[in-house]
């Protein structure tokens, strides 16, 4: 099994950077996804990013894609979402997420995904 704790979150100034970390344990295959989601009280989790653990698959939600990029670390079995160009619409509980395969068509997916950790919060202020 997975097991994923993010880090990383906090409270920052629109304009300003944050870097998510989401440090992953047990067994991991190239073909992994590794997902970034994000969560506000009463709205469903969305999705942000995406990647294949040997990186070379990367997708993003539109709302993200040129601010936001997701890496992975594999001699730290870290991942990371560095976010730039924070907008108070930024602000939501990020999930880090994993699952056994990737596609286009799932990695998306929040349901895709079998491996969660619990979240981190980041709150963008104007």
């Amino acid at each position: 099994q997975v097991q994923l704790v993010e880090s990383g979150g906090g409270s920052v100034q629109a304009g300003g950077s944050l870097r998510l970390s989401c440090a992953a344990s047990g067994p991991t295959f190239s073909a992994y996804s590794m997902g970034w989601f994000r969560q506000t009280p009463g709205k469903e989790r969305e999705f942000v990013a995406a990647t294949r653990w040997s990186g070379d698959r990367i997708y993003y939600a539109d709302s993200v894609k040129g601010r936001f990029t997701i890496s992975r670390d594999n001699a730290k079995n870290t991942v990371y979402l560095q976010m730039t160009s924070l907008k108070p619409g930024d602000t939501a509980t990020y999930y880090c997420a994993a699952a056994t395969s990737f596609g286009p068509a799932t990695a998306t997916l929040a349901g895709f995904y079998p491996y969660w950790g619990q979240g981190t919060q980041v709150t963008v202020s104007s």
